[in-house]
């Protein structure tokens, strides 16, 4: 193997800020240096991980060119070599440039159909070349473990991180007992760094409020989330001498916090009391969430930075890894997670954003208590990764 790097792969770009946040902790983990290969490495670059990873390496698309494409299709077919794909993704870190670890880093990535063949084949192509492969920081739907070849594609991982108590019991349900580990987000360490506030922000009274186009896909009546959002804003306006602080976590052209953002902020724009922040890093939009008085969330990222900073925080979810952390962190996840297929009318979010102001006090009692434990925990994983690079 040509040097002892550790790969990251699996990772999307840092226009998803969860992404960035995942790798930045990862980094500062990390004894040894790490290769990042990157769906998106200008934006890598244009964020907080250009200093940070040892190298940053485009994957390559086969999608972009049309030739190369049709070449290991037809390649595919004839010769029953799915993993031809994957070798040209990652040629980077295959062959004679294999590493000794490659780490798959694309926490919920299990979550989505279109990227399970991905996953699979990419895991069974390092094991053949000689690597290790570590899964870390996964979150997983309990109902994906009944698929055999899932289950098979686990078992092969030298190691997994799971991030949550729901993914790690609901492995060992399906049978993955060898080497899975429970250790919490790496990006409870991401750093914070603070820029000055906009000119809008009251200090002490104001509610950070993100929301994303993926919990709207989610929901069960059409235009249901963007109501309660509307009403909640309406009604801290209303009840209350707060501002509000629309915050994105991710700006893709394809998945952009900011346009749902944009149709709330229109609505409230002349109150004087609610502001849009510009993009910005993960540690800087941490700098942001850390001086809420209270959140209110959909990013599972945005969540992680208000909570490992103690602001006491509604998350509106739509899947395991919002429900397996509140209930890591506060024994329930009842009252502390909103489903977004549960929001029937446009008063729900306000009821349970009620809930949290009332418990405001206890909320961050609680966090400030549990947290230097549990980021503890979360920086624990850096001794199983450096085991694992030693070979």
């Amino acid at each position: 193997m040509k040097d002892d790097k550790i790969v990251l792969y699996m990772h999307a770009g840092s226009g998803n800020h969860g992404c960035e946040a995942i790798v930045n902790s990862l980094c500062h983990m990390l004894k040894k240096p790490s290769l990042l290969i990157s769906n998106r490495p200008e934006e890598d670059l244009r964020y907080s991980l250009g200093e940070l990873c040892g190298q940053i390496i485009p994957e390559r698309s086969i999608e972009k060119n049309v030739l190369i494409h049709t070449f290991y299709y037809v390649w595919r077919k004839l010769f029953h070599d799915p993993e031809s794909f994957m070798r040209y993704r990652y040629g980077a870190v295959c062959g004679k440039n294999a590493r000794r670890l490659n780490i798959s880093i694309g926490g919920d990535n299990y979550c989505y159909d279109n990227m399970l063949d991905r996953l699979v084949l990419a895991n069974r192509m390092f094991h053949r070349q000689g690597s290790k492969t570590l899964l870390y920081g996964c979150s997983i739907e309990p109902e994906l473990l009944k698929q055999p070849r899932i289950v098979e594609d686990m078992k092969r991982y030298d190691g997994i991180v799971a991030r949550e108590s729901i993914t790690y019991e609901a492995l060992k349900e399906a049978g993955v007992t060898q080497n899975v580990h429970l250790y919490p987000d790496p990006a409870f360490l991401l750093e914070t760094q603070r820029l000055p506030l906009p000119a809008d922000w009251k200090e002490g009274k104001t509610v950070g409020v993100n929301i994303s186009p993926m919990i709207v896909e989610n929901e069960k009546r059409p235009g249901i989330t963007m109501e309660n959002y509307r009403a909640l804003i309406a009604h801290i306006l209303d009840t209350t001498d707060w501002h509000v602080a629309l915050i994105p976590h991710v700006v893709w052209d394809s998945n952009d916090d900011r346009r749902p953002m944009a149709e709330l902020y229109e609505a409230f724009r002349r109150t004087g009391r609610v502001v849009q922040l510009e993009d910005a890093s993960a540690p800087q939009l941490k700098g942001y969430i850390s001086r809420c008085r209270m959140f209110v969330g959909a990013r599972t990222h945005a969540t992680i930075a208000a909570y490992s900073s103690c602001v006491p925080t509604l998350v509106v979810g739509y899947s395991v890894k919002a429900r397996g952390i509140a209930k890591d962190l506060f024994g329930t996840e009842k009252n502390y997670v909103l489903p977004v297929q549960k929001l029937e009318r446009k008063e729900d979010l306000i009821g349970a954003f009620e809930w949290l102001k009332e418990h405001e006090r206890q909320m961050r009692a609680h966090l400030e208590k549990v947290m230097p434990s549990y980021q503890k925990q979360a920086g624990r994983a850096g001794e199983l990764i450096d085991r694992m690079a030693q070979f």
